[in-house]
């Protein structure tokens, strides 16, 4: 295990096969760029053994994560945090593995775009997911582009431009994630003991590489773009600013719709 003052602990399980990746800063698992960075260093580490087939992600404490650090949205960070949060998703892409994720609580914003990313979600009754970005005057960049290829446009654009929170229940019925248990970590394992675990690595790799082909190259193409709107429009709107500085004062926002 990691130290637990590392801000993600990893366990390879499962004889090798399983590299369970856990957010380590309760209650709320900010995805701030130190905990980004310990996720990339743990894809590249132990994340790349040969015989490695999946990486399941779950979460210390009560909540998943309530999202990326909404300081770290100011000017001064934020063009280095979203570039940053971005490529964590280009290795994870690259790195050929079956992505799991367990959660429970609370997941919303990058903590959403980190387990909508995987291949199989497995999430505990009365959990709860959102991607509230649009309520700060800004919006979920990797969201828009995987969320459509997880559950449909439709359902995509009722969580990117409304905000809201889907409970476990709905969630599940509109298949943003695959499978309800109270704990949801040891349900995760199961389904790779029973369904990964036997395959062959190398073949594992290849396959995911050819099934998520298409969201790959949607991925890296769309992220360039929305990235620029991003950093180089939104963030520099009266908007973005207020929404940030309300959300960090805990008021109510003043737009002026610019």
């Amino acid at each position: 295990m990691s130290p637990p003052e590392h801000p993600v602990r990893t366990q390879v399980d499962e004889d090798g096969s399983l590299l369970r990746v856990t957010l380590a800063r309760p209650s709320a698992n900010i995805l701030d760029i130190e905990m980004i960075e310990a996720l990339r260093a743990a894809v590249a580490g132990p994340g790349s053994a040969r015989e490695l087939k999946s990486i399941l992600f779950d979460a210390e404490g009560k909540h998943f994560s309530f999202g990326a650090s909404v300081e770290e949205h100011g000017p001064e960070e934020v063009d280095r945090m979203l570039p940053v949060f971005h490529t964590l998703f280009r290795e994870l892409a690259a790195s050929g593995k079956i992505l799991l994720a367990a959660v429970s609580g609370l997941c919303l914003g990058g903590g959403l775009e980190l387990v909508s990313f995987c291949h199989r979600i497995f999430a505990r009754p009365g959990s709860q997911f959102g991607n509230p970005e649009i309520k700060l005057g800004v919006f979920a960049p990797l969201a828009s582009v995987v969320l459509p290829h997880r559950v449909g446009q439709p359902v995509a654009d009722d969580m990117l431009l409304t905000g809201r929170n889907l409970g476990a229940d709905e969630a599940l019925s509109v298949r943003l994630i695959d499978q309800l248990a109270e704990d949801p970590a040891a349900a995760a394992t199961a389904w790779h003991r029973d369904h990964i675990a036997p395959l062959s690595a190398l073949a594992v790799r290849h396959a995911v590489g050819a099934a998520r082909m298409r969201l790959h190259r949607d991925l890296d193409q769309a992220l360039r773009e929305i990235e620029e709107r991003y950093l180089k429009e939104l963030m520099r709107s009266h908007d973005a600013a207020e929404g940030i500085t309300a959300f960090l004062e805990k008021r109510a926002p003043v737009w002026k719709h610019a």
